[in-house]
């Protein structure tokens, strides 16, 4: 089996939600009728084994079910397209197998049934351990079944995450660090900490721009991600990447093989990935409507309406837009190798601000620079 440099794993799509959540850009679908879950495994399978066809012998270290709501799913559908896969790519002895799950009382049922059918670490769209604020947020569960759910969770899986969403109208740093101090006090080994962003087409976008929305200013976004960050490191979850903190060790490999520049397979409506094509890194995406890349799955075999040749220079602009959202950063001599080139004068610039520094070929971003990430990403590639 090949081993691929920075990791290979599988990302499968379920598309489909319960309810669309206002501040929601994703590839996610609601339809009156459940989806046909038998018409869409024998579909899986067959794109599952396209995009086996396409990558080559490989092992799979880690599988990802994002959506959508993968809890929509029935177990028996998880465990159907976790054989497919093992049957492509087999799974390492230590694959991380995750599955994204809202904490719903009726979805928190299923979790035993994920857990038989292989999954071995979940995350969890908590998003606000807030009433008030997880209304405003479009969800549909309330703080005390969102516990219960971790709680299951925990029971039933040896790895658990749960995602929350900052930076909310009202929010206050004082405010925040009493709720993420609850939420480190779940015992969970991961968080995810987004900060609210206005996406185009949502209705938050629609909100906002009506003057309806209002979110904190620059200076307490600043303050709450500061929170962010002390309170996090004195609860032994440090950021290893710009949104994610983890005891160390219990880092999402999955994601890992996204930021450190790996390749993966994605499975699905929407689904994008990263192949080796006979020596060639390929960007591929499928069709986003759920419906029509079924039934392009079933004409065709696959779903597949973009597949790009991605040259040297895009490849090791991808590389370095990754890489930078980790703490431990990027190897200039992996980046050098794709047909990347850094201005030594640009990196100068940005350790002499205090913005990054250079230990041999590592380059990282420093804690003064995250908050400004993009920019300076911009200064690097510009």
């Amino acid at each position: 089996m090949g081993a691929a440099e920075g990791g290979f794993g599988v990302y499968v799509h379920w598309p489909f939600c319960k309810a669309k959540c206002p501040y929601c850009d994703f590839n996610s679908h609601v339809r009156q009728a459940p989806p046909d879950q038998d018409r869409f495994i024998a579909a899986f399978r067959r794109e599952i084994a396209h995009m086996r066809d396409l990558s080559g012998p490989l092992r799979a270290q880690t599988v990802f079910f994002g959506g959508g709501t993968p809890s929509l799913m029935a177990p028996a559908t998880v465990a159907a397209i976790l054989a497919a896969i093992d049957a492509a790519w087999p799974l390492t002895a230590d694959a991380e197998v995750t599955l994204e799950a809202n904490p719903t009382s009726v979805e928190a049922e299923r979790f035993h049934g994920y857990r038989a059918a292989g999954v071995n670490r979940v995350s969890l769209g908590v998003q606000a351990l807030d009433d008030t604020d997880l209304q405003g947020l479009g969800r549909m569960h309330s703080v005390a079944e969102a516990l219960a759910a971790v709680a299951i969770a925990r029971r039933a899986f040896t790895r658990v995450s749960f995602d929350l969403i900052y930076a909310r109208p009202r929010q206050t740093p004082e405010g925040w660090a009493a709720e993420l101090k609850r939420a480190l006090a779940e015992g969970c080994e991961h968080l995810s900490l987004y900060q609210l962003t206005i996406e185009p087409g949502t209705p938050f976008e629609r909100l906002y721009g009506a003057g309806k929305l209002i979110l904190p200013d620059d200076e307490v976004s600043r303050a709450l991600w500061d929170v962010t960050q002390e309170v996090t490191a004195a609860a032994g979850l440090p950021a290893y990447e710009v949104s994610n903190h983890a005891r160390p060790g219990a880092e999402a490999r999955h994601n890992l093989v996204y930021w450190r520049y790996g390749t993966y397979a994605g499975i699905g409506a929407g689904a994008h990935g990263r192949l080796l094509v006979e020596g060639a890194r390929r960007a591929l995406f499928t069709e986003r409507a759920p419906e029509g890349w079924l039934a392009q799955v079933e004409a065709n075999g696959h779903g597949i309406v973009s597949d790009e040749a991605l040259s040297p220079a895009e490849q090791a602009d991808e590389m370095l837009l990754m890489g930078l959202r980790l703490k431990e950063g990027v190897d200039l001599a992996r980046h050098a190798r794709l047909g990347g080139r850094v201005v030594p004068e640009r990196i100068a610039a940005l350790v002499a601000e205090g913005m990054v520094t250079l230990a041999g070929d590592r380059l990282k971003v420093t804690d003064a620079g995250f908050p400004v990430l993009n920019a300076v990403i911009a200064a690097l590639a510009g």
